[in-house]
């Protein structure tokens, strides 16, 4: 199993960058994670440069408001079911407009963080997280109780 991060937009503030590529470096101990960062602008076109990135084995994750809430022993969970099936995840992470809607009804699935609506920026460090936290807990290690 892969991560691959796609977002709308740039990361431009240095120390939330730092967190992002931290805990990337950590994730990557258990998994290839690569980020993928396409410019925002209208639906069509975030919609289309997202395409282009997704490759045919892709298991689209979308980041959405109204998306499925886990807990991290459930996205852990979801996890091992996807490796199980041999998958490369895509979380897609939208813009300051959300995800076009014919992102969101191509996803396999959605994910909410909360009914909060987050910065693309603080998205991404909290998927980066919780993907290093689910790695953990499903390895039996402990830096999810930490």
């Amino acid at each position: 199993m892969r991560f691959k991060v796609i977002a709308v937009g740039r990361v431009k503030e240095p120390t939330i960058r730092a967190a992002i590529d931290e805990y990337a470096k950590r994730l990557g101990h258990y998994a290839p994670v690569s980020e993928v960062e396409v410019k925002d602008g209208a639906g069509p076109q975030v919609s289309q440069a997202i395409a282009k990135v997704l490759g045919p084995r892709d298991y689209v994750v979308a980041l959405t408001i109204d998306g499925t809430m886990r807990s991290s022993e459930e996205l852990a969970s979801r996890l091992d079911v996807l490796a199980n099936r041999a998958v490369d995840v895509a979380f897609l992470i939208g813009g300051a407009d959300g995800l076009p809607g014919e992102l969101v009804k191509r996803a396999d699935e959605t994910l909410s963080f909360s009914r909060m609506t987050f910065p693309h920026r603080i998205a991404r460090l909290l998927l980066m997280e919780q993907l290093y936290r689910a790695m953990t807990i499903r390895k039996g290690e402990p830096y999810h109780h930490g």
